[in-house]
């Protein structure tokens, strides 16, 4: 919407509001329909509120405007508008000059200020128009993101008090702050971009446990061609799932920063702190998920451990010649091992090593074997879908490692608000740095039914355990 329709939507909320509180301070409003009075009042708050907030938005990004003829027809249009916009500054200052004048006579009149004719539900109505119709100068989202991530920069080093901090919209106590939901925000959106598992996962935020229902035994059919008789009644097959529950658990990531930094105020320290913070919790986080192999804090659902192990029927040797046909063999017969189901859903994902390795070399009719999507954001691999991350390396980062299945078997659940940050200034006092540890529940595990594996993993030159 441009800005003349918000401007016009504005000015007739607000001219209804000044209708409504005429009438309640005439009396021409019976009581028993102030009730349904409130709940305009309320509804054109809301729109009101809503509007302004549009206007600011506009106003602090004017490239998001509707485009407007530039003709000189159009140059009249805008002069209008323009003029418009002073009426309406010009209108809003008469109605407060009248609110004053009526103010002054009412003290003179009744000393206590009251409207002597008027009931309380009434003069509560006209109260909340007066507070309906103040809300000027609404503050543009961007500007309000840009004052809370100050606010909280600011809180976590030591520049402003927590009372400060509480009257700014920071949730602080007890040693710790809430992340605000736009700083929580750019950290999962940092998280979705380095983590490929939240990338190509199903991710769902929620205050509970989820549990996912897994088929553990099959029903089975029955098949006859001769009519069933007396006494010879369909078998009961029976069908049994097992129950996985994604458990959240604490998660938390450390980062410092030197005091001499801190105290430079010539640099951004609300970028500083939340890039800092990002590092250090997405690495820990993509671990857990990608390896979970954290002495105490292992998770069983990862996806190096979850995922079927798939071994080479035909030594690969990344040295000797004839790598290309050897590695495509192994390829293909690992896409073979996916079910039909999952294959329709299925993509790659590798590690640096394997892209490498991947690169150059050619498929059986001599194409190759790797290429760029037309698109040209992304490759393509045995007419699948290719992602790589480092995250994908096992203990030997030279060593190609191979993923391919349908990642959205892959569950990450995230308690809603429950991103939090911790100063610790004591701890490194020594060093003269101050620690801020950033706190989250969460939890990520691949999952799937031992009938239907979704995920396969095919390390180069790994081998059969006894083999």
């Amino acid at each position: 919407m441009n800005k003349k329709l918000l401007k016009a939507l504005q000015k007739r909320l607000k001219g209804r509001l000044t209708e409504l509180r005429s009438q309640l301070e005439a009396g021409n409003i019976a009581e028993d329909a102030i009730e349904g009075v409130n709940a305009e009042i309320e509804e054109i708050s809301v729109e009101l509120t809503e509007t302004e907030q549009a206007l600011a938005d506009l106003e602090d990004n004017p490239g998001n405007e509707e485009p407007e003829n530039r003709s000189a027809d159009n140059k009249g249009n805008k002069d209008d508008e323009e003029k418009d916009e002073e009426d309406e500054e010009e209108d809003e200052d008469k109605d407060k000059d009248k609110d004053k004048d009526k103010n002054k006579s009412n003290s003179k009149s009744d000393p206590e200020n009251r409207s002597g004719g008027m009931s309380q539900s009434a003069r509560s109505a006209v109260n909340a128009i007066q507070s309906a119709l103040s809300t000027r100068n609404a503050t543009s989202t961007k500007k309000r993101e840009a004052e809370i991530r100050s606010a909280f920069a600011n809180f976590v080093v030591g520049n402003i008090s927590e009372g400060e901090a509480r009257s700014l919209g920071i949730e602080a106590g007890n040693g710790s702050v809430t992340v605000p939901v736009e700083i929580a925000k750019e950290v999962i959106t940092y998280a979705q971009e380095e983590n490929l598992l939240r990338k190509h996962g199903s991710y769902v935020a929620t205050d509970a446990d989820v549990k996912y229902p897994v088929l553990v035994k099959k029903a089975e059919a029955n098949v006859r061609k001769k009519e069933r008789g007396k006494g010879d009644e369909i078998e009961e097959t029976d069908i049994e799932f097992d129950s996985i529950d994604l458990d959240p658990a604490e998660f938390d990531a450390l980062a410092t920063i030197t005091k001499k930094l801190l105290k430079r105020t010539g640099v951004k320290i609300e970028q500083i702190v939340i890039d800092e913070l990002k590092k250090a919790y997405v690495r820990k986080e993509t671990n857990y998920m990608f390896n979970g192999n954290d002495s105490g804090n292992e998770n069983p659902g990862a996806l190096a451990k979850k995922a079927v192990a798939f071994y080479e029927t035909v030594p690969v040797d990344l040295e000797a010649a004839g790598l290309s046909n050897k590695l495509y063999s192994q390829l293909v017969k690992m896409k073979g091992q996916v079910t039909t189901e999952v294959r329709k859903k299925a993509m790659w994902i590798v590690n640096g090593a394997a892209l490498t390795a991947l690169e150059g070399l050619l498929d059986a009719n001599g194409r190759p074997l790797l290429y760029e999507t037309p698109d040209g954001l992304g490759y393509k691999l045995l007419g699948h879908n290719l992602d790589f991350t480092d995250a994908a390396d096992g203990e030997d980062s030279t060593k190609p490692v191979f993923y391919f299945g349908d990642f959205k078997a892959f569950h990450i659940q995230e308690i809603k608000g429950g991103m939090e940050l911790q100063k610790l200034v004591e701890k490194y006092a020594g060093t003269n740095k101050v620690g801020f540890q950033i706190y989250n529940l969460i939890d990520g595990q691949l999952i799937y039914s031992p009938f239907e594996p979704a995920v396969y993993r095919y390390e180069v030159g790994a081998t059969k355990p006894g083999s």
